[in-house]
């Protein structure tokens, strides 16, 4: 019988564990391979150049003046769903700060190794239904210049910052808002004033940039613009599968085993109750007792219940819930009787005193007492025939767990 018990018992909790939701981390993933979450990005830029020429820094814009459009094209890869790197390409024009005649504009081409922090990610946890992602990032590259032969190459500096806009999810929108600088003879400028002083204008033939600390604004050649285009996710497998909260899956776990041990304790009371009453069925107790036939599940045939003693209800630690529905089958049996009789029923509320005070205990018993009582009135007792007793806390049978429950018997 016990071994049946227990292997019923343990069906149970796989049944169990297997059909509850498993309790997720929420900034742990899986890993995956290096072929995973590799993207593309093409789009068209606008920017507005700020060249180390002008006494004025960043003082003013001039857009209709200044700004020039490009195109761009970039291959990345998230090794983490915070962490990715980004080769990023990009053609476009600027306009001369200073008329020089023949050059109003130059030509550029440049390629930025970027890193990327997905802060929505690595703050608010991974979420693959993301709307908008919140991606800052910094980078270094280098710059080429066309207008003059194409043989100037100087080093770039990027940041800005990437936003993302999921569509699908292979499909998004970006907007990369950006800020780059370079070192001030980038341009040319000056070295084609001091050349042709006629198209000068007032510019000092001496690089002044020179002059000025890298801290300082007319140290650089400076950018300003935003990129705007498609994302598509080309890799076989996006995004990451999220990994067991080990902590929570434990934790549910105990609470799981804890319920079936005092499920399976209470069959095996159950079945020692059953056991001594058809012991005692051969006995002349010269007792008034009322009988009634019940037929139960553990013992395969119809048996004398002398419904005189109590029909025990367990609970589980600091619950009032019923812990087993089978509880139940002996609390109908008195339930029919005192239907038929119009007898009275007195429930008992108990809580072990091993655990909480005086205050929860008495609080805890009174709960369970009323959850019996509410199924009883469920089964057809009327609450006049009805009497709740609240005992509290108390130690009366061993082990302690045993004490956490709610007793039915016949006044």
């Amino acid at each position: 019988m016990k071994k049946s018990l227990l292997a019923i018992a343990l069906a149970v909790f796989a049944f169990s564990a297997s059909a509850q939701e498993i309790p997720v981390s929420k900034y742990s993933v899986a890993t995956n391979s290096f072929w995973a979450n590799w993207f593309v990005q093409a789009g068209f830029s606008a920017h507005m150049s700020f060249s180390s020429q002008e006494r004025s820094g960043l003082d003013f814009f001039e857009p209709l003046n200044r700004g020039q459009i490009g195109a761009s094209l970039a291959i990345g890869k998230w090794f983490t769903p915070g962490i990715g790197l980004r080769t990023k390409g990009r053609a476009y024009r600027t306009k001369a700060v200073f008329d020089y005649n023949n050059h109003p504009s130059f030509s550029y081409w440049q390629v930025t190794e970027d890193v990327l922090f997905n802060l929505s990610n690595l703050l608010c946890g991974y979420n693959e239904k993301r709307v908008w992602n919140f991606v800052p990032y910094v980078g270094i590259g280098v710059n080429k210049m066309m207008t003059f032969g194409g043989h100037d190459y100087d080093i770039v500096y990027n940041g800005g910052l990437l936003n993302t806009f999921r569509i699908s999810n292979r499909v998004g929108i970006f907007l990369d808002i950006y800020a780059q600088a370079t070192e001030g003879s980038f341009d040319r400028a000056n070295a084609f004033a001091s050349q042709n002083p006629q198209f000068a204008n007032g510019v000092n033939s001496v690089d002044p940039w020179r002059t000025y600390r890298k801290t300082n604004l007319r140290y650089w050649d400076k950018q300003l613009g935003a990129d705007l285009g498609i994302q598509v996710n080309i890799s076989k497998t996006t995004g990451w599968a999220k990994v067991p909260d080990v902590d929570a899956l434990l934790a549910m776990h105990r609470d799981q085993l804890e319920s079936l041990q005092l499920a399976l304790r209470n069959c095996e009371s159950e079945n020692q109750r059953l056991l001594d009453v058809i012991a005692n069925l051969s006995t002349d107790q010269g007792q008034a007792q009322v009988q009634t036939e019940v037929r139960t599940e553990y013992v395969d045939r119809v048996v004398t219940q002398y419904v005189g003693s109590p029909a025990s209800v367990f609970f589980n630690l600091g619950s009032a819930k019923i812990a087993s529905r089978r509880d139940l089958v002996n609390v109908a049996d008195l339930a029919a009787i005192a239907k038929e009789k119009g007898s009275t029923l007195v429930v008992t509320g108990y809580a072990d005193s091993a655990t909480g005070n005086d205050e929860i205990n008495n609080r805890l018993a009174e709960q369970r007492a009323a959850a019996v009582a509410a199924e009883l009135e469920a089964l057809g007792v009327p609450a006049s025939q009805i009497e709740q007793v609240v005992k509290g806390g108390v130690d009366i049978l061993t082990p302690f767990e045993y004490n956490r429950r709610a007793t039915v018997t016949i006044k």
